[in-house]
């Protein structure tokens, strides 16, 4: 274990907290005019999924664990869970569809990601920062809508919906930022 300052933490990061393992879902430092300042941190606990919330002074001292991260291919999806496996060993790890939560829509087979495991159990995920995808549906081009910060709904082929810029159609494919699920270009292949 490793003693850091709250305020260092960050979104990934395995807390040590009472002898229980949590993942950090959100960090936030607040400074308000008078008082000491305080980090924000939500967590899930890695041992049942349960939800918590802390406040820590911002100075306070809080254990990081021990947590590897490691490349690993996303394989398949089943209803174990998703599998994916490590390059390197061809070891092969699990994690279970509310731990990959709302990433699932971006995991295609064969992508590698970093997986943080701890003590062999893989408890959070890291996707590539883009992903190319396919626009399955969009409203048609409307003459004259030139303004560059006029944007139009769109589904894309893992059923998300994004705002696109109006010059790009059905059938095109773009790069999609995994972090928020925003248009980020055209993709150039």
């Amino acid at each position: 274990m490793v003693k850091v300052i709250a305020s260092s933490v960050r979104k990934g990061n395995v807390l040590d907290v009472d002898g229980k393992l949590y993942v950090v879902l959100t960090a936030q430092n607040f400074h308000p005019g008078k008082g000491t300042p305080v980090t924000q941190v939500d967590m899930r606990r890695i041992s049942d999924g349960v939800k918590v919330s802390e406040r820590y002074r911002t100075t306070e001292q809080v254990e990081r664990a021990f947590v590897e991260d490691r490349e690993h291919n996303f394989l398949y999806e089943d209803g174990d869970g998703y599998h994916f496996m490590n390059p390197e060993t061809y070891d092969q790890l699990t994690m279970s569809a509310e731990d990959v939560g709302d990433l699932k829509a971006y995991l295609q087979e064969g992508m590698t990601v970093v997986l943080s495991v701890h003590e062999g159990v893989a408890i959070a995920l890291d996707l590539p920062r883009h992903v190319t995808l396919e626009i399955m549906e969009t409203e048609p081009v409307v003459k004259g809508q030139t303004a560059s910060s006029s944007y139009k709904p769109a589904m894309l082929s893992n059923g998300v919906r994004t705002m696109v810029p109006p010059h790009v159609s059905a059938g095109t494919r773009v790069v999609i930022a995994t972090e928020d699920g925003s248009y980020v270009e055209r993709a150039k292949d």
